[in-house]
């Protein structure tokens, strides 16, 4: 038997459900079976609800899905919240090896599929909320969708991204098994915020958490490691250990260059992407967390350094879950990116990339990564999709916190769409400077209409190269179903 199948079956051995044959029928289109028992302290009256609100889920699910209203993510977990406003909780009970929480501001759907993919390999039921609904609401949705008519969930490990934001609501009835903190950005600042605030909510909401949760965090973010160095719960640290990859100077968005201890500014000997990287405070003492796995041993997912955390914080994680590094190491060798997460399409004949930048930082590192590719020769033009709805975050001047000089610089072809198409052409020419040495020739496209911009795009990438998509959120999943004919959500 494997090291893997060991670990889950003896996690299944340890949790034995009992049945009491009670059923209460309603009318056809709704079975409500009530009577097996999912907790000891369950009272009648709350396994009537649980399966009351079972029901109707997934009979919203079954309507929404079967009128092809859309992907039924979060309207069924809204529902069945209504009549049972602890329903959350008691599905978190259920997770035989408990719950994860994947928490920060770039990087969750990348490191919880991985996470997943890690898991599932070595035969684990793994429930996640794969769709990215990442508020309460789409938590109770992807929870109920794995539980039978009775509302019992028999999975090992329940994956869930959780937005930074509702992390200490979550924390107030739920208990969550593993907490992992990938980082701390600004992004979307009508909703959030800055990264000091989000990060005393969580320490406020992770405090009174049982001292068996374990919590991983970046050590190369100052605010995640000041919040590990503070908690009486095990902490764990991942982080890069590799100078040669040190950025030149560091960006001007940046978010947390100041000790969160004394409010001094941090002695960086070297960044790796925005804030994060090799740092200590010259007042107070206060530096970078040791971590717990040496970088320089690991290989990575995908391209960019950010996925580079992305492996870390995954593999960290599964370790200290009692997976062996060959079975990580395998997964890793194996992984596919998710959907818009430097995703790989063919599209008439044209090899396709998308990359979703949606905040300063994250665009950043997209644009760091393409231009190496650009400057092998690989890949001359880039479309930028910039939308400014709910998902996306209704404030754009983030776009100027941006290094489109450096994307400039290199030339080639750029193509520019989405509902602040114009907003995104004005950063760009501003990007441009007549006087700059060795700045090579631009191309620049601007279109209203996003299908057109597209195949501008694809035209005007040759055969052998990368087309380079780098969109927002909502303009991510318009482009994805301009080029697959597929909706996602």
């Amino acid at each position: 038997m494997s090291q893997c199948q060991s670990i889950v079956n003896a996690s299944r051995s340890k949790y034995l459900w009992r049945s009491q044959n009670l059923l209460i029928i309603a009318p056809q289109w709704l079975i409500i079976g009530v009577g097996l028992l999912i907790t000891e302290r369950m009272n009648v009256f709350d396994r009537i609800r649980l399966g009351l609100a079972v029901g109707v889920a997934k009979t919203v699910t079954a309507i929404v899905k079967g009128l092809k209203l859309g992907a039924a993510s979060v309207l069924p977990g809204e529902v069945s919240r209504r009549i049972h406003p602890r329903l959350l909780p008691l599905l978190f009970e259920q997770v035989k090896q408990g719950v994860i929480l994947i928490v920060g501001t770039n990087g969750k759907t990348t490191t919880s599929l991985l996470l997943r993919k890690i898991l599932e390999d070595c035969g684990a039921k793994v429930t996640h909320n794969a769709t990215g609904a990442n508020l309460i609401n789409g938590l109770i949705t992807a929870l109920l969708a794995d539980t039978n008519l009775v509302g019992q969930l028999k999975t090992d490990y329940a994956i869930l991204e959780v937005d930074e934001n509702i992390l200490p609501l979550l924390l107030k009835n739920c208990r969550p098994r593993y907490i992992l903190g990938l980082n701390l950005f600004r992004d979307q600042l009508d909703r959030y915020g800055e990264v000091d605030t989000i990060s005393f909510r969580w320490k406020q909401a992770i405090a009174p958490l049982p001292q068996n949760t374990t919590v991983i965090l970046n050590a190369d973010d100052p605010t995640l490691s000041y919040l590990g160095q503070n908690l009486s719960q095990k902490v764990l640290f991942f982080g890069l250990n590799e100078p040669d990859r040190y950025l030149e100077e560091i960006p001007h968005a940046v978010d947390s260059i100041y000790c969160p201890s004394c409010g001094h500014l941090l002695n960086y000997q070297g960044v790796y992407l925005s804030h994060l990287g090799d740092y200590s405070c010259p007042k107070c003492g206060f530096e970078k967390s040791k971590t717990s796995i040496d970088s320089q041993e690991w290989g990575q997912i995908l391209i960019g350094i950010y996925n580079k955390y992305n492996t870390l914080a995954a593999g960290l994680l599964a370790q200290e879950i009692g997976i062996s590094r060959n079975n990580i190491n395998a997964t890793i060798q194996n992984f596919r990116a998710a959907f818009g997460r430097a995703e790989e399409l063919t599209v008439k004949g044209k090899h396709v990339r998308i990359l979703l930048s949606k905040n300063p930082v994250g665009m950043n590192e997209t644009i760091r990564a393409v231009n190496d590719i650009k400057m092998q020769g690989h890949s001359s033009t880039t479309l930028i999709v910039l939308n400014d709805r709910i998902p996306d975050g209704t404030d754009v001047s983030w776009i100027w916190d941006v290094d489109t000089e450096k994307l400039v610089h290199l030339g080639g072809t750029i193509v520019v769409s989405g509902d602040r198409v114009y907003d995104m052409a004005l950063r760009l020419k501003y990007s441009q400077n007549s006087q700059e040495i060795n700045a090579k020739p631009l191309y620049l496209i601007v279109k209203e209409d996003l299908q057109e911009a597209i195949q501008a795009a694809l035209e005007n990438s040759p055969s052998e190269e990368t087309l380079h998509i780098l969109p927002t959120y909502s303009a991510m999943l318009e482009v994805r179903k301009i080029l697959t004919g597929r909706e996602i959500l």
